[in-house]
């Protein structure tokens, strides 16, 4: 059986919300989202159903050329698992996708982690607790913290991780978009001349 990699994007928008994540966790890059190929075409998590509005959130298909993201800094890892396991987590996250409107921001989950408190809600997630259930549940990450207060920073130091790309979202090489792949093309050809 082959074996194919995932990958984990973890970004920093620079809006308040995640401005005032960072003062309380002291670190960057506090947004995880999953994605199954390495140009992130389909990019997955919980977070903002709308980009000006941080509070309505939920299960998302995240659009990278949104303005959210122009200026995102991010860092993105992959890691490596069975044909099997990646049919079943790419099963698991798109049946989610069918019934997204059934799925919640786990708001009151954030102070769980704040208060080193599991508070688990039907259906309701935030980014870093919604990928490592999806990651637990496929057999693939085990660790001795609960889902509900795994943070991003548990997740990328996860030892099965490696690192792909670290800089500016928008000067990622491998994205999918049109500008992009224009800038390469230009490139290659002043190479190849």
């Amino acid at each position: 059986m082959r074996n194919k990699k995932v990958y984990l994007l973890f970004s920093d928008t620079g809006s308040l919300l995640t401005k005032c994540i960072n003062l309380y966790t002291k670190t960057t890059l506090n947004h995880a989202s999953i994605a199954f190929d390495l140009e992130l075409t389909e990019v997955y998590s919980f977070g903002r159903k709308r980009p000006h509005n941080p509070f309505i959130g939920g299960f998302v298909r995240e659009n990278l050329q949104t303005k959210i993201f122009h200026k995102a800094r991010c860092a993105v890892y992959s890691f490596t698992i069975t044909e099997a396991d990646y049919d079943q987590m790419l099963y698991r996250i798109k049946e989610m996708e069918k019934h997204r409107h059934e799925y919640r921001y786990n708001f009151i989950g954030l102070f769980g982690v704040a208060l080193n408190k599991e508070l688990e809600r039907k259906n309701a997630y935030f980014c870093s607790q919604f990928i490592a259930t999806i990651l637990s549940e496929c057999g693939i990450y085990q660790n001795s913290k609960p889902s509900c207060l795994t943070k991003p920073q548990d997740l990328m130091d996860w030892h099965q991780l490696q690192l792909v790309y670290q800089g500016e979202l928008s000067k990622y090489p491998f994205l999918s978009h049109e500008e992009s792949t224009n800038k390469i093309i230009q490139s290659y050809e002043k190479v190849v001349g």
